[in-house]
């Protein structure tokens, strides 16, 4: 691993920090250490970076605004690649919008919206990256990336660049075929239409304050941690079963939002993970719904 380092920093790879607590870089403020964490600072550095780790069989894990990730107490062996400023782009082309995969999805649809184009009012309330939304086809309000993603540049483990079209990607309910293999979206090709400017402002203000009225926002959490199971609401269902508000140590079932578990200021990444299989087992014995996360767990249990 020493010798990984020492070309991490000598090549030219972006920023590296050895021993990074990974908390301040989750929105559930939660994780332990990374081994080593990779900031490049731009494409050439992060595809010059996969190459090497490729070559050295180094493992590694990226990381975009930690949105919908828990890290384990124990923190993440290997490397850690932060997508920063290296991936943060947006252009608009007539319909076409070109993110790249570190840019904010709400900030691209509020751009959108300015832009008079509609279809993204969906992502104004998926507090993560588009590479992310890319990965996991993220959705709210009856639509998801599926419906208007074209195409996406995809950085493979061995460092080749290819670009994947929509369905290369086996697009499905919060899945897509990245999940299975590894890969980093550097950018998204997205196809909108233009609307009415005033339409579309007036759907992502109802959009903002339903979620002001309804979602934890103002705590440390990873929005809604469980899928929707066919025929039922998963907020419904753990409301239902009276845990709005059950707590294990320092993380808590949301009593604003069920489907939300908030971090009240010491939780740890157990208290997180035991609160979900209680919830999961208490549905199930209750109404016989298998209810099944949403966010990715990664590092060393």
């Amino acid at each position: 691993m020493q010798q990984v380092i020492t070309e991490l920093m000598n090549g030219t790879c972006g920023e590296v920090r050895l021993n990074e607590p990974l908390a301040p870089y989750t929105t559930w403020k939660i994780g332990g250490p990374a081994d080593v964490l990779l900031i490049p600072r731009d494409k050439t550095e992060l595809v010059r970076a996969v190459k090497l780790l490729h070559a050295h069989q180094t493992p590694w894990t990226a990381l975009g605004r930690g949105s919908n990730m828990l890290v384990t107490d124990k923190g993440i062996r290997g490397v850690v690649i932060k997508l920063g400023d290296a991936l943060e782009t947006a252009r608009f082309e007539g319909e076409l919008v070109y993110a790249g995969g570190a840019f904010s999805f709400i900030k691209l649809s509020v751009m959108a919206g300015k832009e008079g184009l509609t279809g993204l009012e969906f992502a104004s309330g998926i507090p993560g990256t588009v590479g992310g939304a890319v990965f996991m086809n993220a959705g709210a309000h009856g639509s998801d990336v599926s419906r208007i993603l074209l195409r996406a540049e995809v950085l493979l483990p061995d460092g080749e660049l290819v670009t994947m079209q929509k369905d290369d990607l086996a697009y499905a309910y919060r899945h897509s075929v990245l999940q299975l293999q590894p890969g980093i979206v550097t950018e998204a090709v997205f196809g909108l239409k233009y609307g009415d400017r005033l339409e579309i402002a007036a759907t992502l203000a109802s959009y903002k304050a339903r979620r002001l009225r309804t979602q934890p926002l103002q705590l440390a959490c990873a929005g809604s941690v469980f899928r929707n199971p066919d025929g039922h609401f998963a907020a419904k269902l753990i409301e239902d079963a009276g845990l709005k508000g059950y707590r294990v140590g320092g993380a808590e079932v949301s009593p604003l939002h069920a489907n939300f578990i908030v971090n009240t200021g010491q939780a740890t990444a157990l208290d997180v993970l035991t609160l979900i299989e209680h919830v999961k087992q208490t549905v199930s014995d209750r109404f016989g719904v298998q209810l099944i996360p949403e966010v990715l767990v990664v590092g060393e249990r």
